[in-house]
């Protein structure tokens, strides 16, 4: 039982600092909410992404008399890639645009994105294969200009 517990600590420590669960795929940012938010929107205007709209949840939450560290949410996207994602299954419209959330929990920042994957299953998108994986392509690379990686 103790090998494999070293073992498993080994490999978490080789492991990219990436992890999906439940169709979302997050990482660690090297920066705090702002640079990284600033980041993504650099990335995204360097890609001729269109951001369709930011929300600052914790500034809502400051409006509401609440308190939220630091979380942000940006809609992204390119319509001829979107467009092709809504003729393989028109249900992906509702995850349409592409939505990044950076946030801050425990002194740690965090990206994060829905993963291609989970978009495939979840609308059944068949005969979709080569946008899917431009779209994973484009939300990773995104994703880790932003975090720094």
């Amino acid at each position: 039982m103790k090998q494999l517990l070293t073992v498993i600590a080994s490999l978490t420590l080789l492991a990219p600092h990436a992890y999906a669960a439940d169709g979302m795929t997050t990482m660690e940012s090297e920066h705090d909410v702002d640079t990284t938010h600033e980041r993504l929107l650099d990335a995204l205007t360097e890609a001729e992404m269109n951001v369709f709209a930011e929300v600052d949840h914790s500034a809502g939450a400051q409006e509401a008399g609440m308190e939220l560290a630091s979380t942000r949410l940006v809609m992204f996207g390119n319509p001829e890639v979107g467009t092709q994602l809504m003729q393989c299954g028109r249900s992906s419209a509702i995850d349409l645009p592409m939505k990044a959330l950076i946030w801050e929990d425990d002194h740690t920042v965090y990206i994060g994105y829905n993963n291609a994957d989970y978009l495939a299953d979840r609308h059944d998108l068949e005969n979709c294969d080569d946008v899917l994986q431009q779209v994973a392509d484009a939300l990773e690379d995104f994703a880790n200009q932003a975090a720094g990686h």
